[in-house]
């Protein structure tokens, strides 16, 4: 019974430390799709929505830190509408119907996983190639 429990925590174990599949090109494609109309197409927030929006869209090719962290946790929990942001007369994410499903999970810089959705992680492995040097 012991061997077989620490059998299956071997391959939890082996799987956890397995690499998330992200597919930058599909994240640009849905950056293109659903992001740029705000944020622009370089993402640098001048989109040609910004002007009429109550909160002007943030610069993602400066959302890394001065330490070139990535805030993978917040830009997830942007995206999928767990820190909702009211500028478009309702919370972020207008296409968040889009993101629901597909269940997977990514990690922070600091290995902390999180639990989203197959779109919203290659989406954020697109972003995360934006940032600026």
């Amino acid at each position: 019974m012991i061997r077989r429990v620490l059998g299956l925590v071997s391959i939890g174990l082996a799987m956890g430390s397995q690499a998330i599949a992200q597919d930058v090109q599909e994240g640009a494609k849905l950056y293109q799709h659903y992001c740029a109309t705000c944020h622009g197409i370089d993402a640098t927030g001048q989109g040609p929505m910004a002007g009429v929006l109550v909160i002007q869209p943030t610069d993602l090719t400066t959302l890394a830190s001065a330490d070139g962290t990535f805030p993978v946790a917040r830009v997830v929990a942007r995206i999928d509408g767990r820190d909702p942001l009211i500028s478009h007369g309702s919370p972020m994410p207008v296409y968040g119907p889009y993101f629901d499903g597909q269940d997977t999970s990514m990690k922070t810089p600091q290995g902390q996983p999180i639990l989203t959705s197959q779109p919203i992680v290659d989406l954020v492995a697109y972003l995360q190639t934006l940032q600026a040097k």
